[in-house]
């Protein structure tokens, strides 16, 4: 899950999240944690210029930061960036701030990565936007590395990561250079506004690049962002396309996605208020997350 009030983009923030608090991102994420959610997920911006922050909202939590606040209060559940630009950094201090939030966690971060699209956010920070796959692609290349070896150029990275490879990279994006990217360093895949109908294909074309980037195809997590839930009946306007119903008639509609190749669904929530997003969140893994097909 991707969690609510950590950021607030007017395509998909509810009206109640704007006056959420701290406690109210911790109920919910403890609900996740409690019921068996295999990961929650922060985004990342860093700045949002002015002729976008109408739409875009200005309210974007750091995701380290706010991960890392996380990992204090729960106990199982994974730690995602849902995507984190590693082009706004330095490599070494990406691979500075995970493997301490991985080690600080017990070995539950993930790190999702973008190549980002705000092309106002990179002039801000003094980046080409245009040279966003070239040095998305150079990080990544830098950060694997680093995670297995601990080292950086000449320079040594510690803590190490409690995990063999380091935290696992999982790539966001649905164009064909994301494709590619996945192929070649990711242990997943966050397609991003790629249609169902359409998925099959889109694995298919990440084997084919494992084929010819290593020989070989690789076993690689595939998700799919779900339209928003409710479990049951809401009494209010919910979002716009939004998948209601009892429990048995949810778990067959989201199982038809592991269909078309999905090994995990990034859900979330129709809610009138924070208190009910963490009922419909137990709720889903109490009584959703058991009739679920398993990945294939």
């Amino acid at each position: 899950m991707q969690l609510p009030i950590q950021s607030q983009s007017t395509n998909y923030a509810q009206p109640w999240e704007a006056g959420a608090s701290p406690d109210d991102l911790e109920r919910i994420v403890r609900a996740a944690d409690s019921s068996g959610f295999d990961y929650v997920a922060v985004c990342d911006h860093i700045a949002i210029p002015d002729e976008q922050a109408a739409t875009m909202s200005t309210t974007w939590y750091d995701t380290v930061a706010t991960l890392s606040w996380i990992a204090g209060f729960t106990d199982d559940v994974h730690l995602l960036s849902h995507v984190y630009i590693p082009a706004y950094r330095h490599p070494a201090a990406v691979v500075k701030a995970w493997t301490t939030l991985d080690a600080l966690s017990g070995g539950r971060a993930i790190l999702g990565v973008g190549a980002g699209h705000v092309a106002g956010e990179f002039a801000l920070l003094g980046l080409d936007h245009g040279a966003r796959g070239r040095l998305t692609d150079e990080a990544l290349a830098t950060i694997q590395d680093a995670f297995r070896t601990g080292r950086v150029g000449d320079g040594n990275i510690a803590p190490r990561s409690p995990q063999t490879d380091g935290p696992p990279i999982w790539i966001g994006g649905s164009s064909n250079a994301a494709l590619r990217r996945a192929a070649q360093f990711g242990d997943g895949w966050l397609p991003q506004g790629t249609p169902y109908p359409e998925m099959p294909a889109a694995i298919e074309t990440i084997h084919e690049h494992q084929e010819r980037l290593h020989g070989e195809r690789r076993p690689i997590d595939v998700g799919i962002i779900t339209s928003f839930i409710y479990v049951g009946d809401p009494g209010f306007d919910p979002p716009p396309g939004t998948f209601a119903g009892e429990p048995d008639r949810i778990a067959r509609g989201l199982g038809r996605l592991a269909e078309l190749g999905a090994t995990q669904l990034q859900v979330r929530f129709a809610a009138s208020s924070a208190a009910e997003y963490a009922d419909q969140v137990a709720r889903f893994g109490t009584e959703v997350t058991p009739l679920l097909p398993p990945p294939a």
